[in-house]
């Protein structure tokens, strides 16, 4: 998932703003006009992808984010940290010692916008429905250790795991375990199109052009039952096809808030600003970037070719010429911050070297230049993208070691399809993490129905250090384990870890609780938006 700033245990769990909004969430005056939040991304239905907010296909962090103002699942993350905890559900836990079984019990009185009720039958509905259905590119990865789902009453549900997995509940807060009715939703195929019956605390209309998203509209809904308040009537959502349109739009007070897509040079800008009626949030970040790797492909089958890569890739510049120190580099797929993380990429290849990219390359017998071609998508990650890829092209040609192509993709949903399918030698992805957890950093990418359909495999990892950390409840017992991980990937190189993000948040002065906007995962939380008074 492009899924997608942690708030972190090593962070105390807490969120400090650099710079608050005007007035007080508790404050927040929940009527009056909509909450505007500006995207720069795109949301749209195509052929191989029909149904971007079936959460049975939904696995990026923008669909995710329409998700979780609409749809329930049966835990939450709170405000802040990362303990998970009840929204559709009264209360859930482990009803063993092995982390094996998971036994949820449900609100009364819960109801989908349709009027229907929501009972336990939904939720087993809902799960078994995403191993039906096993979208391609969607989440199905994630609860792929549930071996059955049983109700034991209208109100009582238990998850019966395949191995123990105490990172379980934090999988349920995700869009993936959303609930969904069982009388809307097929079975065994997608719900195509934008509509989303579900019972969370808004209700969603969306104005298409074609078959894209251009607005989501977020309607308090009356009947909710859960967790969270809403601190607004209403929230619109607007869909901009690049971040200099949704900086504009901000400035001028057509848009009230904006979070993801925002360039370099624009948050520079903005936290030079001198429009007193606009603040710049900096928060933490756990988005990372990669590349990844079909470890099948000729050339690149042979891992001291990616090693060599490794041995080029200058983090830094990237982080200082391509992205002016949004972001900070990364020797990991773990990101900094996350119990667990270690630099083994720098540990084991150091700084940047032409002399020992090209030893290895002569110890593993491979003709130079090695040719090959970088693949990114042009839209999903922001416009940087494009001049990350050529500085990336000239570190490794400027070694005469290789001579690397770049292709640029525009369609996000077509990218994902053809990478998933082989199609592709190296091309670059984001992940936002699905939970404040290393696993989530690991397990995706690592075994059989991975996220990126990789053809590698490391039997140690999955067999030996998954499920073990995934016994441990106390996750710092669990960083041996991650901390074993890293060093094997590192070495086989499936993925190249490049850098890891910061997030901002940029808000007129009047929008209230933009210091709750993002969760512990990144997620943003409408709900938590109000309108006060502007100083």
């Amino acid at each position: 998932m492009i899924r997608k700033t942690l708030v972190l245990p090593a962070l105390a769990g807490l969120l400090v703003p650099a710079l608050a909004a005007c007035g007080t969430t508790d404050g927040a005056d929940e009527g009056g006009d909509p909450i505007v939040v500006g995207v720069a991304t795109q949301i749209e239905a195509t052929k191989a992808a029909p149904a971007p907010l079936d959460p049975a296909q939904a696995y990026d962090v923008d669909a995710w984010n329409m998700l979780r103002g609409t749809l329930q699942t049966l835990m939450r993350l709170p405000r802040t940290g990362n303990a998970p905890v009840p929204e559709a559900a009264q209360s859930c836990g482990f009803r063993d010692t092995q982390n094996e079984q998971y036994r949820c019990t449900l609100r009364s009185g819960l109801k989908f916008s349709n009027g229907h009720a929501l009972t336990a039958e939904d939720v087993k509905f809902s799960l078994d429905r995403l191993r039906d259905v096993n979208y391609t590119n969607g989440p199905m990865s994630l609860l792929n250790d549930i071996d059955k789902v049983e109700t034991l009453s209208d109100t009582e549900v238990v998850f019966h795991l395949k191995k123990p997995d105490a990172t379980f509940p934090q999988k349920l807060a995700t869009p993936a375990a959303a609930i969904v009715d069982s009388e809307v939703y097929p079975k065994n195929r997608l719900y195509k199109g934008f509509d989303v019956v579900g019972s969370g605390p808004y209700t969603l209309k969306t104005e298409l052009s074609g078959d894209r998203v251009t607005k989501a509209v977020f309607t308090k809904n009356p009947e909710y039952k859960g967790g969270v308040t809403a601190r607004n009537d209403k929230v619109e959502m607007r869909f901009f096809s690049e971040s200099e349109a949704m900086e504009k739009a901000l400035r001028k007070g057509d848009i009230d808030l904006m979070n993801r897509g925002l360039a370099p040079n624009q948050i520079k800008g903005l936290e030079n600003a001198r429009d007193k009626h606009i603040a710049l949030q900096e928060m933490p970040g756990q988005e990372i970037r990669y590349l990844a790797f079909n470890t099948k492909d000729p050339a690149v089958s042979d891992k001291g070719v990616r090693q060599a890569m490794a041995q080029l890739v200058n983090r830094s510049e990237l982080v200082r010429d391509v992205y002016s120190y949004t972001g900070d580099p990364l020797f990991s797929l773990v990101p900094t911050g996350l119990t667990g993380h270690i630099n083994s990429f720098f540990t084991k290849y150091g700084n940047p070297s032409v002399p020992a990219a090209r030893k290895t390359l002569q110890q593993a017998n491979i003709s130079t230049p090695v040719k090959l071609t970088l693949t990114y998508t042009t839209n999903h990650y922001g416009s940087s993208t494009a001049k990350e890829f050529r500085t990336l092209q000239q570190q490794l040609n400027s070694s005469k070691l290789f001579d690397v192509d770049i292709k640029g993709v525009d369609n996000w949903q077509q990218f994902r399809t053809d990478s998933s399918a082989g199609k592709y030698t190296a091309y670059g992805m984001g992940w936002f993490a699905d939970i404040p957890d290393a696993d989530n950093y690991i397990a995706p990418f690592i075994g059989k129905g991975n996220f990126l359909n990789s053809p590698y495999r490391n039997a140690k990892i999955e067999s030996q250090l998954i499920p073990t950390t995934r016994q441990q409840t106390d996750r710092n017992s669990a960083a041996a384990g991650f901390k074993q991980a890293q060093d094997i990937i590192a070495d086989d190189i499936p993925l190249l870890p490049l850098w890891q993000g910061k997030q901002y948040v940029a808000a007129r002065d009047d929008v209230t609780g933009v210091e709750w906007a993002l969760n512990s995962s990144s997620a943003l939380q409408i709900w938590e938006l109000g309108r006060g008074v502007a100083d």
